[in-house]
């Protein structure tokens, strides 16, 4: 009876020590350079972006992200931290520079997209369609 009780204690200590470290990495700070973070999105948010932004979140970032954008897209679960909700102010408070500059650097389980949306007008059109999520 003491071994099990001592067993049961070990887990759920090792268990509260998993949680304290994700909920850890999960606030992790992003920062992004002044100079990033001020780049002004050049394309208009209009409904020909949002529509071309909304086709490249569904192929690129939805997966993760969620087709809503909420952090709970169906590989969400695989991933070491849980993607931001994109809806809440957290998020929509961060300029289009920040967002551009960390769909393009990446970062842990985030991949860096310089290469599969190249061109910089997509990514522009990405950010405007997530903008959409606002609550």
């Amino acid at each position: 009876m003491k071994r099990k009780i001592t067993l049961t204690i070990t887990v759920m200590a090792v268990a509260c020590i998993g949680l304290a470290f994700t909920a850890v990495q999960q606030t992790k700070p992003w920062p992004v350079a002044d100079k990033d973070a001020k780049v002004a999105n050049p394309v208009k948010s209009n409904a020909e972006s949002i529509a071309a932004g909304k086709a490249l979140y569904t192929q690129h970032c939805a997966s993760c992200h969620g087709k809503k954008g909420l952090g709970d897209g169906n590989k969400a679960a695989q991933l070491k931290t849980q993607p931001e909700d994109m809806s809440q102010s957290k998020l929509q408070s961060q300029t289009d520079g920040a967002l551009f500059y960390k769909i393009n650097a990446g970062r842990d389980d985030m991949p860096s997209f310089k290469k599969k949306i190249p061109d910089a007008e997509d990514v522009w059109s990405v950010i405007n369609y997530v903008r959409t999520f606002k609550k």
